[in-house]
This record gives C-alpha cells, structure tokens and sequence, in this order.
C-alpha cells in the first residue's frame, strides 16, 4: 500500500472506531443506568432506546449512501458525525428515557458506515482494498473489547450524562481526523446509474444475504455465549473481556495470511468462501460442543477469524462489483442488510433461548450458513477494473 493509501486506510478506520467506542461502551452499563430516569422501570423501552441508534440507521444507509455518491464523501461524514455529536448532547442533557431515544434516534440518523466504505474504496487500489477494509473491521473488533474494559470504571468516575459528553467529543474528533487527516479521494467521473440496477445485480444480492446471515449468526450467538461462558467456564460477566481481547487479537492476526495471500495471487474467492464454511463449522461446534470450557474458547478464536476476514472481504467486493458511480448507493443497500440482520439475529436469539434453548440457536445460524455457502460457491471470480485510480505515494 502506498502512503496515501495507508493514510487514508487508517484514518478513516479511526473515524469508524471513535465513533464505535461511543456506542460499544452504552452497552454494559445502560441498563443499569435507565432504572434511574423517568419511563426506565420498562425493560421493552430500555431495550428499545438502546437499540434505536441501530434501529433508524437502518432506513438511513442507503440515502446517505446515494447522497455520498452524488454530493462527496467527506460533506456526507462530516453531516453524519454532526447528527451523532448533536444526539450525544440530547443524550447528556435527558434525565427521561424518552430524551435518550430522542437523541439515540438523532445519532442513528448520521448513516456514515456506507460512505466511509465508499470513500477506502476510492482511496485504495483493488489488490489493497481488502487489506483496508480489514483496518475498519480491526479496528472495530479493538474498540469493542476496549469498551467492556474501560465501560464499567467510566460510568463509575464520570456517570452515564459524562459519557454521553465524552461521546460528543469523540465525534468532533473523528469530523478534525476526517477534515485534516484523511485525503480527498481522487476525482471520480462516472456515467450516472439507476439505483435498480444496484437492487437487481445479482451478485450484490448474494453479498447483501451474506452480511446478513453474518450478523444475524454473530448476534444470536452472543445471547447464548456470555451465559456460556459464566456456567461452563465459570467467568463473572465483568471478566469476559479477558477471553475476548486475546480472541479477537489473535484471530485478526491470524487471518491476515489469508488475506494478503488472496490478494496477492487473485484467490479472494477461495478465502471467501473458507472463512464461511468455518463459520458453518463453528455454529455446529457451537451446537455439540457448547458445555466443553476448552471447547468454548476455541470456538470463539475461530468464530473471529472467520468474522474477520468476512468483514473485510465482503465490502471490498461490493466496492468492486458495484457500478463505479453508485458504490455509495450498494455499500448503503449492504449496511442495512447488516443492521437488519443485527436486529432480527438478536431478537431471534431471545426467543429461541426462550422457547426452544441455546442448541436450537446455533442449529438455525447453522442451516443459515450452509445456504449461503451453497449461493456463494456458484459466485464467479470477481475481476479487477483496468484503468482505475491509484493513488500515489507521497
């Protein structure tokens, strides 16, 4: 990678984890917080206001995709980052629930993650772009287990209203790293397309299912894995965080081979399709072998690296199969996918655990899986653009 595709990569993979670690660190300690505001007594609205953030990005992916194809990527972020500060103020100020999922709704409206992808896509070369793609997912994976560190002593010292202030300045930072850090995306010159023919490109449509399933697998799972880990590992909830930091670092570093390899020699095919097929292995691991401690823990290795090389494939082949002038509109289209599959995953996980056990969870995210292995395998080899942008080392 050059430097300027590095600079790009990075920052933009800092812009993503800024805004991440903000969202992450609500999660272990929201609940406990919302028994003291007005309304919070209402575990429906609890979980509700926790997830409208997730709830109203879904509906605002793709026009804030389009838009970024249509009036630039940076206006596009920076817009975005300001709905999220805005909303992280409101948050701050509220004393009811109502005032949280006001402002949750509000930084839900700041729909970025599909510019972002769009704007490494127009920063990076094709035989890098994967390599890009899996800073963000990196970096996300480091934010995650940094906040179930750092969540419960914030909340401590500083209170949830502190918090929420503290997100506020993360997003003024994340509009300064993109503003002065990150380089404009050489000049972009394309015929403009309809948005039926991102709907009705097949290949696209079995990347969208697979970003489905992959969240809909990895928010099931974890309605099932932390009890798990409690009862078959025996590890206070507080004290996961030590088997998922190693995990997760180990399982990126793992898969990184496999990515450079697949760039390098052309073969991100056959890398795409092995890291689904051990997600499928996994689930089945899950289902047979969920009461065995070492077990558990393997799995979870696995489970990552499998996620993680998913995460940073599967963008960089929307971005590459996409007509050039609507990679905003298909990386929206493909994010809301994921957020869909992140709520139905996670509400399909809390009913089965209800009404049929954990085994019935990892059994559905099995057959899941193997559906969409069996699309994915007839899915051609996708071939580089000739005569595309490559930015220039500086």
């Amino acid at each position: 990678m050059s430097r300027t595709e590095l600079r790009a990569s990075a920052s933009l993979a800092s812009v993503f984890a800024l805004r991440m670690l903000g969202l992450f660190m609500l999660s272990p300690v929201f609940a406990i917080y919302a028994k003291s505001l007005s309304g919070g007594n209402n575990a429906l609205m609890v979980g509700l206001a926790l997830g409208m953030f997730s709830l109203v990005q879904a509906f605002c992916q793709i026009p804030f995709g389009m838009a970024s194809d249509r009036f630039g990527r940076k206006p596009v972020i920076v817009t975005g980052l300001i709905l999220f500060i805005v909303g992280a103020i409101i948050c701050a100020a509220s004393t009811s629930l109502s005032g949280i999922m006001l402002g949750r709704g509000i930084q839900g409206l700041g729909a970025i993650s599909a510019a972002i992808t769009a704007m490494i896509a127009d920063t990076t070369r094709e035989e890098h772009r994967t390599k890009a793609m899996a800073m963000v997912g990196g970096s996300i994976g480091l934010t995650f287990a940094l906040a179930m560190v750092i969540s419960p002593v914030l909340f401590e010292s500083i209170g949830m209203p502190g918090m929420f202030a503290m997100i506020a300045v993360m997003g003024v930072a994340a509009i300064a790293v993109v503003l002065r850090v990150t380089p404009d995306a050489p000049p972009q010159q394309h015929v403009p397309v309809p948005f039926s023919v991102v709907l009705r490109n097949k290949e696209l449509m079995r990347l969208n299912l697979g970003v489905f399933v992959l969240h809909f697998a990895q928010m099931a799972m974890f309605v099932v894995v932390p009890g798990a880990l409690v009862q078959v590992a025996g590890m206070p909830v507080a004290s996961h965080w030590k088997i998922y930091l190693p995990v997760m670092l180990v399982s990126f570093v793992a898969m990184l081979p496999a990515i450079f390899v697949g760039e390098k020699y052309g073969k991100m095919k056959q890398v795409f399709i092995g890291a689904i097929a051990l997600l499928l292995v996994v689930q089945i691991g899950f289902w047979q072998l969920l009461q065995q401690p070492l077990a558990l823990v393997a799995l979870l290795f696995a489970f990552f690296m499998a996620f993680n090389t998913l995460e940073a494939s599967q963008p960089s082949l929307v971005s590459r199969i996409a007509p050039p002038a609507a990679k905003g509109a298909a990386l929206g289209v493909y994010n809301t996918l994921q957020a869909f599959g992140i709520a139905c995953g996670a509400a399909a996980g809390g009913w089965l655990t209800q009404s049929a056990g954990g085994a019935a969870i990892f059994a559905l995210c099995a057959v899941l899986t193997l559906i969409w292995l069996i699309i994915a395998v007839n899915m051609p080899e996708v071939a580089r653009r000739a005569g595309k942008n490559k930015p220039e080392a500086v």
